[in-house]
């Protein structure tokens, strides 16, 4: 316990789930558009230490089971504290907060969504105040680099939205700084076990051209955070030989993927979707989907509220994805990876991609082989599979080449857990693979 909180602290609560049945509040998350939380190194006498500010209506002045924009900003100040480790702080913000009981906290950046169990609120968590002591506790009991620390929620619409602009530029800044670095040359890279809790076979590995999956942590990030804190979660990671430089698969990542999955993950490829994909925990910015009728990939992001190409939206999706799983076709990616010179590239790249939404298409376009985003359809051009083949010829797609070699749909999908009830039994598939040239599934009555 943490004096003066009125709920339980501890390790114990990381991973815990509040359904929306059981919630208070919420605050970010899918519904809300302007949410955000951000880190910054600042001189010692720009911090009062110990202090917690809440800037708008607290959680007691908030309604029950309604949705509200939040902002986090936790200013810090010490002599060994770097800008270079703004990032990693940050996203220990994910960490810390899910050590509260009946506290939710899910993803990073602009992308935060929290919720507070209504158990907690009768308890008495019923302000900011609580949550910022925690944080104010935690940060500096772990890292003892920072000597002073304030917190300030921001919960006025109008302080959040104007707020925003200035922490997608830190964000952008921080980003920018690691795309001009190649996988090649480095010996080491860094793996983040933040999300354990969550997927306890999953580890992040993350490398010059590969961000981890939340989007929140860079190559430069890692190696700041394993000199700051070399016994925390993110930790080097020897590359060791590179056994297939096309999809990605290293001696050390496979050995270190072993070693923390307890042997359930033994091989990682780090650029490709099939085979042995990249396993995702629940915080990845966006999914990278196989649609076997194109022989394409679409892309959804976190933030997409309607239903995708294939009629599937991104949190029915989320859920074949997340868990650390290794699922084909079905790939957990951050944002910042669609920038990667190894973006999905022992797959085609971005040859093979088909769908994604104007504004991921947008923001994202700079990065994109020229002439290649003009062939890509978003919501606005496709509705449905069927749509989508038509946009696909009529642009002369690369994707059409596969046509005319791999008869669509042929490729291996990988089925983590199929339960199938014949004759009487109940039959569970685990980890098969199963090859068809086609597949049709009909309602019993349609059978009939």
């Amino acid at each position: 316990m943490i004096e003066s909180v009125p709920v339980d602290v501890g390790l114990v609560h990381e991973g815990e789930r509040i359904r929306k049945q059981e919630m208070q509040l919420e605050l970010g998350g899918p519904g809300v558009s302007a949410k955000w939380e951000l880190v910054r190194v600042v001189p010692p006498e720009a911090v009062e230490d110990g202090r917690v500010r809440i800037a708008g209506p607290d959680i007691r002045d908030l309604a029950e089971g309604g949705k509200y924009p939040l902002g986090i900003l936790v200013e810090i100040a010490g002599p060994a504290l770097e800008e270079d480790f703004e990032g990693v702080i940050e996203r220990r913000i994910h960490e810390y907060s899910n050590y509260v009981e009946g506290l939710m906290h899910l993803n990073q950046r602009y992308d935060i969504w929290v919720r507070l169990s209504k158990k907690a609120y009768r308890a008495g968590f019923d302000s900011f105040e609580y949550l910022g002591r925690v944080l104010l506790h935690l940060f500096k009991n772990e890292l003892p680099i920072i000597e002073a620390m304030q917190v300030t929620f921001y919960t006025d619409p109008v302080e959040v939205e104007a707020r925003l602009p200035e922490a997608l530029a830190r964000y952008e800044a921080r980003d920018a700084r690691a795309r001009g670095l190649a996988d090649e040359e480095v010996e080491t890279f860094y793996g983040c076990a933040l999300c354990q809790s969550f997927a306890p076979r999953h580890i992040c590995v993350i490398t010059p051209e590969r961000y981890a999956n939340c989007g929140a942590i860079s190559w430069f990030d890692g190696r700041a955070a394993a000199r700051m804190d070399p016994k925390g979660p993110i930790f080097a990671l020897e590359k060791g030989d590179c056994l297939d430089p096309v999809h990605g698969e290293f001696a050390g990542v496979n050995a270190s993927a072993k070693e923390r999955s307890m042997g359930e993950i033994d091989r990682v490829w780090l650029y490709s979707a099939f085979g042995y994909p990249h396993t995702s925990c629940g915080c990845f910015e966006g999914i990278a989907f196989y649609i076997p009728e194109v022989e394409g990939f679409g892309i959804v992001h976190r933030g997409f509220r309607d239903a995708t190409v294939n009629g599937l939206a991104f949190s029915t999706m989320a859920d074949s994805t997340a868990g650390g799983r290794q699922v084909d076709g079905f790939h957990g990616v951050s944002l910042e990876y669609l920038k990667s010179r190894k973006f999905l590239q022992a797959d085609g790249g971005w040859d093979r991609v088909v769908w994604m939404p104007s504004e991921i298409l947008e923001r994202v376009r700079p990065f994109i082989p020229e002439g290649a985003a003009d062939r890509i359809a978003t919501e606005n051009d496709v509705h449905s599979v069927d749509e989508l083949q038509g946009f696909l010829r009529e642009h002369d797609h690369p994707v059409l080449a596969r046509w005319a070699t791999e008869p669509a749909g042929t490729q291996v999908a990988t089925v983590a857990n199929l339960p199938l009830e014949v004759g009487g039994y109940r039959i569970i598939l685990k980890n098969a693979r199963i090859y068809a040239d086609r597949v049709i599934i009909l309602r019993e009555e349609e059978r009939r």
